[in-house]
């Protein structure tokens, strides 16, 4: 992407041997160049959702060790008592109980058999709790392993995003002499529809005019990328969804156009972007860098699907 939009920023000067590009023609490569930022910027989200997993997995992995490990102690200290017995005993402790004791062979017979199953199940309990002790801490090893190198992918795609989006405000500052849009608050009516699509309907008008943020789910001063807008209008009903357009559709019911409702989901390009339907043919969405939260229309893009928040 980088060559990409390095070409671009050089193809938007004009020269002597060829004329400058038009208005159509600068957008069409900085809408190109925007959609496979956001790209990027999806696949960064859903990174830091796997994440966010890899570091609960690995909290719970540890805080069990602390209880098995006491298993494991207890366990140890038993089969140290069988063997130190057996050592101090050997097989005239056996024959003893079997030749000298006070009941019938019958009762000195059930006794040995009793002692022998007690001490097979303690032996059991040592093997298990001690694979479960082994398992547990391979299973934290590679959970800390993989978190290692999720953090360090994390960080190459965070900072190939930063590197694109100069070269893409590059190309705003050489088109249009800025590097974004301006942005203000919505101010008109907000439509009264009832139960939580509402409340999520609400929050996406008060977030027109935010500026576009990669992996940023507000508040509104801090901006909101497309998947992280309509994590947060539905959060502020109630209602948790993943900070990622793919993830959100899986997350949400399918339904048709024809039955759209206010607070549904549409997504476009292959699950590259979401937006939020605010009726009335029109969706409220976080666009790309460089571009406040807009209120447009829902054929802005070919609609790829739509969702309903469950």
């Amino acid at each position: 992407m980088v060559a990409f939009l390095a070409v671009a920023i050089t193809g938007s000067g004009a020269t002597a041997a060829h004329a400058a590009p038009s208005t159509s023609d600068i957008n069409k490569k900085i809408e190109a160049a925007s959609n496979q930022l956001e790209d990027v910027v999806e696949s960064y989200n859903k990174m830091k959702i796997s994440l966010a997993k890899t570091k609960s997995d690995e909290k719970n992995l540890a805080a069990s060790l602390g209880p098995a490990r006491e298993a494991l102690k207890s366990a140890s200290a038993q089969v140290q008592t069988i063997a130190s017995s057996a050592y101090m005993t050997g097989t005239v402790g056996t024959v003893n109980v079997l030749l000298e004791g006070p009941d019938s062979l019958m009762d000195r017979m059930s006794f040995l058999d009793q002692l022998s199953r007690s001490r097979q199940r303690d032996i059991a309990t040592f093997t298990e709790t001690t694979q479960t002790y082994a398992q547990r801490q391979a299973a934290l090893k590679s959970t800390q392993d993989k978190q290692a190198a999720e953090l360090k992918e994390l960080t190459a795609r965070k900072s190939k995003i930063e590197a694109d989006l100069k070269k893409l405000y590059a190309m705003r500052r050489a088109a249009f002499g800025s590097e974004t849009e301006s942005g203000s608050r919505y101010t008109g009516r907000i439509p009264t529809i009832p139960g939580s699509a509402g409340t999520a309907v609400k929050y996406a008008f008060n977030a027109i005019g935010a500026m576009y943020h990669y992996g940023s789910d507000g508040p509104y001063n801090s901006g909101y990328d497309c998947s992280g807008l309509t994590s947060a209008a539905w959060s502020s009903a109630g209602k948790s969804l993943p900070h990622n357009a793919a993830a959100q559709y899986s997350a949400t019911a399918r339904i048709s156009r024809a039955d759209l409702k206010p607070g549904d989901l549409v997504f476009y390009r292959s699950l590259g972007h979401v937006g939020l339907y605010v009726g009335g043919g029109q969706i409220i969405d976080a666009s790309r860098a460089g571009v406040p939260v807009k209120k447009r229309s829902i054929d802005v893009m070919p609609p790829y699907g739509y969702g309903r928040v469950r």
